[in-house]
């Protein structure tokens, strides 16, 4: 269990922090990923979001279809809260803000995805400066919507690309040992009572 680092597990739900360089489910020519291996210790896992491979962090699973459902149409309604934390090279525009770029898959370059204001679904991400390094910033990332690769595209819009991002900053990220993105925060009503829960796991970096 610990190998796994799950953070919680019930009768409904499994919520796991998510090492990097981790598939969330099987790809198309690797099998290893965070719900096969849960896989091995529980009966049934199935699958209500993701995270991306190189991204680290909280992440929650159903144990039936029930709480599937019930968790799905949270984070549709967007009731659920999620704060992500990142380091970023160099420096947003302000402390605080907000970039709002409807976003597209890239199809001749996927899996790449790209801004489109013709064709592109909504897509909003706030940001938080935390701490600033030495040509880098510590930020806390706050997405409205769920687009994929939604914050390592609007964080490279910003022209402040996430450190150890292959595809966003590929230029960049060559020497970095890993993406430096982390799913720190995750609030949802639990399937079964309703209670909010409340998860916070911060990152190894």
């Amino acid at each position: 269990m610990s190998e796994l680092r799950v953070l919680h597990h019930d009768d409904d739900i499994i919520v796991l922090n998510k090492e990097p360089n981790l598939l969330s489910v099987p790809g198309r020519y690797e099998p290893d990923c965070a719900q096969a291996r849960l896989a091995q210790v529980f009966d049934t896992v199935l699958v209500i979001h993701r995270l991306d491979q190189d991204t680290s962090g909280i992440i929650v699973f159903a144990r039936h279809k029930a709480a599937l459902t019930h968790i799905q149409q949270q984070f549709e309604k967007q009731t659920t809260r999620k704060t992500y934390e990142a380091i970023v090279y160099g420096r947003p525009p302000t402390r605080n803000g907000c970039i709002n770029m409807p976003i597209i898959v890239d199809w001749p370059n996927r899996p790449l995805q790209k801004i489109s204001h013709s064709e592109g679904r909504y897509a909003l991400t706030r940001w938080h400066i935390k701490e600033e390094l030495e040509g880098r910033t510590r930020v806390a990332l706050f997405p409205k919507t769920g687009r994929s690769h939604q914050l390592r595209l609007h964080m490279q819009q910003l022209g402040c690309a996430i450190v150890g991002d292959p595809l966003y900053a590929a230029d960049r990220a060559a020497n970095e040992p890993r993406m430096l993105l982390h799913a720190r925060h995750l609030e949802f009503n639990h399937p079964a009572t309703n209670k909010r829960l409340v998860f916070q796991c911060p990152p190894d970096f």
